[in-house]
């Protein structure tokens, strides 16, 4: 095979590879928009909030699970069999006839999104390591995710608008199955590391105590429920109960599904600890901005989709500068000790925001914030995979992206409370649309500047580390492209 044939090949199976990412992402938010018409077909609008909770519990529960079975088993069989069932969950969710059936099968897209998203980000890792150029390709793969969030609300809308909501869900069956083409035949099937016994007590454990989290936080955010409520503290509890049963589960298991010895690496902890807090400010702009664009400013969900763009195009264009000057520089920690003083000044400035805040204003204070999120994105993908040893690569890939889809959960349940206090108390005083406006910039300088500030102490305090190790050469099966 020459040169021009092996790179055409590799950056055909880069694009299927982030393609899955990007499918699994866009379907965190492409529903947003198209769920007010998907009520008035289906009814059930006191379900409304389970349509996106139930893709976000199987897609969070399942994350750590696939990269810990990837690293043990071999990416391509569990990539295949995760994008599998998303497709099947997606065809399944477009002719669903009623709100539970649609619940039901957001939670099987779920179960095969988790996969997706964390085998991707090893196997890039893998196949483009940072000594032959992986780190911009880390850059491109940041600023894939930062696409998912813009094209999110903007298709949904437009789905919805001009055809039916039914194909948000549709189109990911024909992109799917050509992706799944290209990594049947592109992919090489690469052995696993091993391992003992499955860890089926560790894995129940961990099922039911982050599903019990995140439902508890996802009661905390309907109207009328306190932190003190049966619905919400109940669970929550249960999920803390069951986290320490885990943990001494896992320190007894020969093949753990969460090896516990990797915290005791200061970057792994920190790189995790950051991915936490860095949520409470990528979720201050992506949720609250749209809702100020909506609920204050009057614009439609589509609009507002559109309205955010500047804060997305900045984490697309920060992620992708991230990985060129990791590339140039070989090292990562200068360049996301940069980021959070971006984050906390572009959040801090949106305690400014009111009815008449100049459009351009806050395009810059967008801007921002983007600038600052986005070398989170690919930088402490960078930092995490080159913290561990080549066989738990799936693992810290996936643990990552957990923390971050955990930290924003506990950040929306945090900010509900907030915002909906200011709601109360502001809307008879100065209307409702000024409340909203207020709430806006109350919530959103809280989130983001204490997610940078504690960003900033973990980040200060990792090690640096230059970007010289080697990934290692997959073995590669009989039978099987390379």
């Amino acid at each position: 095979m020459n040169n021009d044939t092996k790179r055409g090949g590799d950056g055909l199976l880069l694009v299927a590879v982030l393609g899955g990412m990007f499918l699994a992402m866009l379907d965190q938010t492409i529903v947003g928009t198209a769920l007010p018409r998907i009520t008035a077909e289906l009814g059930g609008v006191d379900l409304y909030t389970w349509v996106v909770t139930a893709y976000l519990l199987t897609s969070t529960v399942t994350v750590p699970l696939y990269g810990r079975l990837s690293d043990q088993h071999g990416r391509k069989p569990l990539l295949l069999t995760g994008m599998s069932v998303f497709l099947v969950g997606s065809a399944l969710c477009g002719v669903a006839q009623d709100m539970t059936q649609l619940i039901l099968f957001r939670a099987l897209q779920g179960l095969g999104a988790g996969a997706l998203l964390p085998l991707s980000i090893a196997l890039v890792i893998e196949l483009f390591p940072p000594d032959k150029g992986g780190a911009r390709v880390q850059g491109a793969m940041g600023g894939v995710m930062a696409l998912s969030y813009l094209a999110g609300p903007f298709l949904g809308g437009l789905f919805t608008d001009h055809a039916s909501w039914r194909w948000a869900f549709y189109v990911n069956v024909p992109i799917g199955l050509l992706l799944i083409g290209i990594i049947v035949l592109r992919l090489p099937r690469q052995a696993g590391h091993g391992g003992g016994r499955p860890d089926y007590l560790g894995i129940g454990v961990f099922t039911v105590a982050i599903s019990a989290l995140l439902i508890g936080l996802t009661e905390k955010g309907l109207d009328g429920h306190t932190w003190t409520s049966v619905p919400v503290v109940g669970p929550i509890v249960l999920a803390v109960a069951l986290l320490a049963v885990f943990v001494v589960v896992e320190r007894r298991a020969e093949a753990p599904i969460m090896p516990l010895h990797l915290f005791r690496n200061r970057t792994y902890t920190l790189v995790n600890v950051t991915s936490f807090f860095t949520a409470f400010c990528m979720f201050a702009g992506v949720v609250f901005l749209p809702r100020y664009f909506q609920d204050a400013l009057g614009a439609t969900a589509t609009e507002s989709g559109l309205r955010i763009y500047p804060l997305t195009l900045a984490m697309v264009v920060g992620s992708v500068l991230m990985g060129a000057l990791m590339s140039r520089t070989r090292v990562y920690k200068p360049w996301l000790v940069a980021a959070p003083f971006l984050l906390a000044v572009g959040a801090l400035l949106c305690s400014g925001l009111t009815l008449d805040t100049p459009p351009w204003v806050l395009v810059g204070w967008m801007a921002l914030i983007g600038l600052g999120m986005g070398p989170m994105l690919s930088g402490l993908t960078v930092a995490v995979q080159s913290s561990v040893a080549p066989q738990y690569i799936g693992t810290a890939s996936a643990n990552l992206t957990f923390f971050r889809q955990i930290g924003g959960s506990v950040a929306l349940a945090l900010a509900g409370t907030a915002y909906t206090s200011e709601i109360t108390t502001e809307a008879p005083l100065h209307g409702l649309a000024a409340a909203h406006a207020s709430a806006a910039a109350l919530v959103i300088p809280s989130l983001g500047v204490a997610g940078a500030l504690v960003a900033l102490v973990a980040l200060i305090a990792m090690p640096g580390a230059r970007l010289d190790r080697e990934a290692p050469q997959p073995k590669v099966e009989a039978g099987f492209a390379s």
